[in-house]
């Protein structure tokens, strides 16, 4: 079953205190080009994606997205955060890889799967991370800040589905404390939106959960169904382990045992 994750986002005025601009939004009033606008103001538009070359036009709510992109992993991540933000109906996600090269089978989905796995994960670095896949045996190389994190690696990349092997050969680096963010690295609500959705549908254990996500302000309140209670605190720690989140709470009941 593929995940069914609602991307349920913030009211006018929090949306206002996320993006500055004169103009009070809703959703529904939201037009094309305060679409177009707000997803520019994203942290993913403007952290992530920084270095591709990402073009969005709305027409009616539906925005199509063009341009070129390094990885399979930034396209997904550009298409998640456009469909959390108001006013939008539907995403036609026309981004071109810049190698030309299909990421859609084998080992090379399930490199790109990993990489979006850490990209979103802020207690790991996957600019400090190197992995290589081949017949599902993945191998990680790199850099890691203390052994946690490289045991938080390795851990991340075994959850994802057609993964047999991890072998983590990553080194430990002694580096600086990470500064605090600025004001253009703070992160909106519907990029940690979009991060705790692919992060979800992500990850093996996670990929069936039925979740339906609200964020305000970095706190995010989680509902629908998990199948067990191990499922629920498993979802909980992954959404708090993701870049921006300041809190969950994690209100999903547990699906009830079929009779046989």
């Amino acid at each position: 079953m593929k995940q069914r994750t609602i991307c349920h986002l913030v009211s006018a005025a929090v949306m206002a205190a996320m993006f500055v601009t004169s103009v009070p939004l809703f959703a529904s009033e939201a037009d094309d080009g305060m679409i177009e606008s707000l997803f520019k103001k994203t942290y993913v538009y403007k952290n992530v994606l920084k270095n591709d070359a990402v073009k969005c036009e709305a027409k009616d709510g539906v925005v199509t997205l063009t341009g070129t992109v390094s990885d399979e992993t930034y396209k997904v991540l550009a298409q998640e955060t456009v469909e959390c933000l108001p006013g939008v109906s539907r995403v036609d996600n026309k981004l071109a890889i810049k190698d030309g090269v299909s990421p859609e089978s084998g080992d090379t989905l399930i490199r790109r799967k990993i990489n979006l796995a850490l990209l979103v994960h802020r207690s790991v670095n996957l600019s400090k991370t190197v992995v290589e896949v081949k017949d599902g045996v993945v191998t990680l190389k790199g850099e890691a800040s203390n052994l946690a994190q490289k045991e938080l690696t390795a851990e991340y990349a075994k959850d994802i589905d057609g993964v047999k092997d991890v072998k983590n050969e990553m080194t430990l680096a002694v580096i600086a404390e990470p500064a605090e963010r600025t004001e253009g690295q703070k992160i909106d609500d519907a990029s940690v939106a979009a991060q705790v959705k692919t992060a979800l549908s992500t990850h093996r254990s996670t990929s069936a959960v039925r979740t339906k996500i609200e964020v305000r302000d970095g706190d995010v309140t989680l509902t629908g169904i998990a199948r067990n209670e191990a499922e629920k605190s498993l979802v909980t720690k992954l959404v708090t382990d993701i870049q921006g989140v300041t809190s969950v709470r994690n209100k999903m009941t547990i699906e009830e045992a079929k009779t046989k």
